[in-house]
């Protein structure tokens, strides 16, 4: 066991990747061991214009991390698990899955306005095939637009138009009273601009082509960006927005027979998280979907049993197949498989190669 020493973790260079890091970080160093962190581009990082769809088989934002362990020139990668691909080489294994972190999907809106309450025709913005798909079932009238970024970028040009315009109300107001901050406003523009938030001052200067009225993001990345009190959310219902597989959980890949492996197992890994990660994305490596298809796996362990639900849907959002199972807590990756198997039957592969059919189109 690696007990001392230096522990080299890879990570990906955004904002949300280096505070998971950091958190894995807290839990490895020790009083003779200090943690050393790595800072890694990736394909997924460099490849900006492009839908996660469109970057390939899953894995764009993993691979290079993996490489680095593979190679020896650090001791493990630190992933969001729902990047990951469900097939990695033999040599490598996830060494630690820390305590998962909500799993929800959140609707972030300027005001706070629910899904629901949307205003028909409302523009929503997303890059992932499954939420374009819940969306779609949910609220067909919707118009969904690309949207890629790190979270602050995303939230960034959501909120950016409306604050934009209210500075523009307020310059035109105060050159209208000659300086003076007009009765309309209680504050100066400029005691307005220093009041904002730092995530709202750089909306201010960001050129926006697509107006959202709404964005879905992970409740996780935006408790781990320390966004989630700046921004208006409401949770989007997990029974119809059956969120990805390992969303919320953070993965540590090393190699099998690495000199830190078994020191990251001990101080990392959270059993229950690793149980319903293992079930979620066992189901997700049968059903063969990877990231061509909108499919949504939740497992949450009750006891003796693994509760799960599974939705997979058409692009469009008109057709599901959806199954709710408890799976016995003593061979749940068997009983994950299987229900896997039996949702393959019931439709789901048709829907997946419909899904490959278009994607290759």
């Amino acid at each position: 066991m690696n007990t001392r020493g230096t522990i080299r973790l890879a990570t990906r260079e955004s904002d949300l990747a280096r505070r998971q890091t950091a958190s894995v970080s807290d839990r490895l160093d020790g009083p003779h061991r200090t943690v050393e962190t790595v800072g890694v581009s990736t394909r997924g990082d460099e490849i900006r214009d492009e839908l996660i769809h469109r970057l390939g088989k899953t894995g764009a934002f993993v691979r290079a991390l993996d490489e680095r362990v593979l190679d020896g020139d650090v001791d493990a990668a630190v992933h969001s698990m729902k990047d990951m691909p469900t097939e990695s080489p033999a040599a490598l294994v996830v060494a630690g899955v820390p305590e998962r972190a909500p799993a929800d999907d959140v609707l972030v809106t300027p005001d706070g306005t629910d899904l629901d309450e949307l205003p028909e025709g409302a523009v929503v913005g997303t890059s992932s095939l499954r939420r374009r798909a819940q969306l779609r079932r949910a609220r067909p009238d919707l118009r969904i637009e690309p949207l890629r970024g790190n979270v602050d970028t995303r939230l960034e040009k959501l909120l950016a138009p409306e604050l934009q315009r209210e500075h523009e109300r307020r310059l035109d107001a105060e050159d209208e009273d000659e300086g003076e901050h007009p009765d309309a406003f209680d504050r100066s523009v400029e005691d307005w601009f220093d009041g904002l938030a730092e995530l709202e001052r750089g909306a201010m200067e960001r050129a926006v082509e697509t107006e959202y009225d709404a964005v879905v993001l992970a409740e996780a990345g935006l408790a781990r960006s320390g966004l989630l009190e700046t921004v208006e959310t409401s949770r989007l219902p997990k029974e119809r927005f059956v969120p990805a597989p390992g969303q919320g959980a953070i993965a540590v890949t090393a190699r099998a027979d690495g000199a830190a492996t078994e020191t990251i197992h001990d101080r990392v890994d959270d059993p229950v998280s690793r149980v319903e990660t293992t079930v979620e994305r066992t189901v997700l490596a049968e059903l063969g979907g990877g990231c061509i298809a909108p499919i949504g796996v939740y497992a949450v362990v009750q006891g003796e049993y693994v509760h799960v639900t599974v939705q997979v849907l058409s692009l469009d959002g008109e057709e599901a197949i959806e199954r709710t199972a408890d799976l016995p807590i003593t061979d749940h990756a068997d009983a994950a498989a299987a229900l896997a198997s039996e949702l393959r039957e019931a439709g789901a592969a048709d829907l997946i190669e419909r899904a490959r059919a278009e994607a290759e189109a």
